[in-house]
C-alpha cells in the first residue's frame, strides 16, 4: 500500500488515484530559457521514479510535462542572445529531451509548450474575466486572489496579512522564498517590440507564466489530476496561482495529491551562475562518472530532502553503486538457465524493497535494504536456479531505479 505525503494538508495518505483505470498526473517542466542543470534534474527524475514506482505497482500511467518557452525570462535572454525566442527555446528543450534519455528517464506521454495553447489560455481568461474573478487595467489582465474562496491553501498562506489597498505584481516570476500579496498578471498586452505577440479574441498579447500551466493542463486532462508534482521553490506563489486559476473555471479540485521535491546544493550553497557553481549532467560525465552514477546520485536521498553535491559525496555515492554492481554480477554468474519459481531469496529482495519505495518513496532506504540484504548472502553457496530468481527479481526492482544493470 503506497502512501505518499500529500504537500496540501502537509499529511501522509494512502495513494488512491482519481481514476482507477489510469493515474493521470502533471509535472511542472523546464522554464527552458536556459539549459536545465542537476537541481533541475533532481526534481524530474524524482518524478521519473514515481512514476516507474507506480507501473511496477500495477498502475497505468498518463504524465503531462509542460515547457515553459514563452515568458519574461525567455524574452530578455533571446534579446542578449539575438536571437528568436523559439531559436532558444528548440534548442534547449532538444537538449533537455536528450539529457533525459541520458539519465534514464521516461518521456512524459504529453509534452506541451505554453506557446501552442495560447488559445487555451485565452478561453481561461475569458472565463475569469466573466466571473469577475479576473480584471483589465492598463491592456493587461489580473486575477484578484481574494476573489477566490481559500487562496493559498497549498501553502498555507495567512491571509490575515493581506494588504487592504490594491497591489498588483507585473512580472511573470519573482525570485526569492517570500509572497507577492497581491493581484498577479495573466495576459500581457502588447507593448511597442515585445516580439512575442498574439492576435486573440480578448487583443494583441501573450500569457503570463502563471496561467500557462493551467492552458496545457486543460488541452489533456478533464477531470482531476491524481498527482501535480514539481520542486519545492514553486510552493511560493506559482502551485497556488496554478490551483486557484483551475479551480475557478472548472467544478471539482485541480489535483489530489501534491508533491514537492526539495533542492539540490553544491557545496552547502544553492546553485547560481554567481558563484559559479552551477553543474550540468555533461559536467560530471567529464569528471568520469557514468549516466547511472548521475543518475543514481540524484536518486539517492529522499526526494522531500535537501541533497548536497561534493566532489567527495559524488565520489562516494558512485562507489557504493559501483559495490552493489560488482555483487549483482557475482550472483548472475551462479545463475544459469531458468530461474525456479520464486525462492526465498527473491521475495525478501521484493518486500524489502516495496516497505521502503510504500513509504513515501524512500529510494535511498529502499536500495540500502536490497544491498545490505544481498552482501549478507553466501554467493558460494547459491543455486543456479536461486541466483536466477534473484536476478530477475533485480531486474524487476531496476525498471524503477535504472541503474543496477
Amino acid at each position: 500500500m503506497i502512501r505518499l505525503f500529500n504537500t496540501l494538508g502537509r499529511k501522509y495518505e494512502v495513494f488512491r488515484p482519481v481514476n482507477k483505470e489510469v493515474v493521470n498526473m502533471f509535472t511542472c517542466g523546464p522554464s527552458v530559457y536556459q539549459r536545465a542543470h542537476i537541481g533541475n534534474f533532481r526534481t524530474f527524475l524524482f518524478e521519473d521514479i514515481l512514476v516507474r514506482y507506480l507501473e511496477y505497482a500495477g498502475y497505468a500511467v498518463h504524465r503531462g510535462m509542460n515547457f515553459t518557452d514563452v515568458e519574461d525570462k525567455a524574452i530578455r535572454e533571446a534579446g542578449m542572445k539575438r536571437t528568436s525566442v523559439r531559436k532558444l527555446t528548440d534548442v534547449n528543450i532538444d537538449e533537455f529531451l536528450q539529457e533525459m534519455s541520458l539519465l534514464g528517464m521516461k518521456i512524459p506521454d504529453y509534452l506541451p509548450r505554453a506557446s501552442e495553447c495560447i488559445d487555451a489560455a485565452v478561453d481561461i481568461i475569458k472565463h475569469l474575466l466573466e466571473r469577475g474573478i479576473a480584471y483589465w487595467h492598463k491592456g493587461n489582465v489580473y486575477f484578484d486572489p481574494l476573489k477566490f474562496p481559500g487562496f493559498g491553501k497549498l501553502y498555507g498562506l495567512d491571509m490575515s496579512k493581506w494588504p487592504k489597498e490594491k497591489v498588483r505584481f507585473h512580472k511573470d516570476t519573482y525570485s526569492g522564498i517570500q509572497w507577492n500579496l497581491g493581484d498577479f498578471i495573466l495576459w500581457h498586452g502588447h507593448r511597442e517590440g515585445d516580439p512575442n505577440s498574439w492576435k486573440t479574441e480578448i487583443g494583441w498579447g501573450r500569457p503570463a507564466w502563471n496561467i500557462q500551466d493551467p492552458s496545457m493542463i486543460l488541452n489533456y486532462f478533464n477531470e482531476t489530476l491524481s498527482l501535480y508534482c514539481g520542486g519545492i521553490d514553486n510552493l511560493y506563489r506559482h502551485h497556488d496561482y496554478t490551483l486557484a486559476i483551475l479551480e475557478s473555471v472548472r467544478p471539482y479540485p485541480m489535483a489530489r495529491y501534491w508533491l514537492h521535491c526539495h533542492h539540490l546544493y553544491v557545496n552547502g550553497k544553492k546553485m547560481s551562475k554567481s558563484r559559479g557553481n552551477i553543474y550540468y549532467a555533461d559536467t560530471l560525465l567529464k569528471k568520469g562518472y557514468s549516466a547511472k552514477e548521475i543518475r543514481f546520485f540524484l536518486i539517492y536521498g529522499h526526494y522531500r530532502s535537501k541533497l548536497n553535491y561534493s566532489d567527495e559525496d559524488m565520489g562516494s555515492v558512485a562507489g557504493i553503486l559501483q559495490d552493489f554492481r560488482r555483487t549483482v554480477s557475482l550472483i548472475g554468474k551462479r545463475a544459469a538457465g531458468e530461474a525456479t519459481p520464486e525462492g526465498e531469496s527473491a521475495r525478501k529482495l521484493r518486500r524489502f524493497f516495496e516497505e521502503r519505495m510504500d513509504d513515501d518513496l524512500d529510494v535511498r532506504g529502499a536500495f540500502d535494504s536490497v544491498t545490505r540484504y544481498s552482501a549478507g548472502l553466501d554467493i558460494s553457496a547459491l543455486k543456479a536456479g536461486e541466483a536466477a530468481g534473484i536476478i530477475r527479481a533485480l531486474h524487476e526492482i531496476d525498471g524503477v531505479l535504472r541503474v543496477i544493470f
